[in-house]
């Protein structure tokens, strides 16, 4: 039974994962393209989420640094991409912002008490690496009872094939609604 099934409804929240990166990594050439691909429809999305008043939440990795906050990510994106594809991806004033140390945006962090307290039954989850953090999350989600959206255009991949086969994963065995671009807001 889905979180929404369990208590008649729900509110549904945008989960922006792993968007703060300057790609200085071993796998920052081959993540690159694909993000820049998908912050725009990031940035879409955060725009739509904010209008129609849907919690938005950023869960960035700390890059082994646990003094850094959003601002200093923010300044660490910049030094990776322009500003055209950093902007819209950055954390607005009000937003909740995470840190993670690990790929799941909930290990060990606040955020299944954050949206349990908002009264959160369905998740949507954008954001950087579709095989890695978005799949670990969507899991996490998952087995919290959370029904879980996964817009594919919305999140950025190392290896193609295997960001393929997660989407695949995350619907035949998570149940995840996989869109293309276009959500529906519940």
């Amino acid at each position: 039974m889905s979180a929404a099934d369990r208590d008649g409804g729900g509110r549904t929240a945008l989960l922006v994962i792993d968007v703060l990166n300057d790609y200085d990594h071993p796998d920052g050439d081959a993540l690159r393209p694909s993000a820049h691909a998908a912050a725009p429809v990031i940035g879409r999305l955060i725009d739509e989420a904010h209008a129609r008043d849907v919690l938005v939440v950023h869960v960035n990795d700390q890059h082994d640094r646990w003094d850094i906050g959003a601002e200093d990510l923010v300044a660490l994106a910049r030094r990776g991409s322009p500003d055209e594809l950093v902007d819209p991806i950055v954390p607005r004033k009000g937003s909740p912002f995470l840190l993670k140390a690990r790929h799941s945006a909930f290990y060990a962090t606040p955020l299944e008490y954050l949206l349990e307290r908002a009264g959160v039954a369905r998740v949507i989850l954008t954001g950087q690496v579709t095989e890695q953090c978005i799949l670990y999350s969507a899991l996490d989600a998952y087995v919290r009872h959370l029904d879980v959206v996964v817009p594919r255009a919305a999140v950025a991949h190392i290896d193609e094939e295997l960001a393929a086969a997660a989407l695949r994963m995350m619907e035949a065995n998570l149940h995840a609604e996989v869109v293309d671009e276009q959500v529906d807001w519940g």
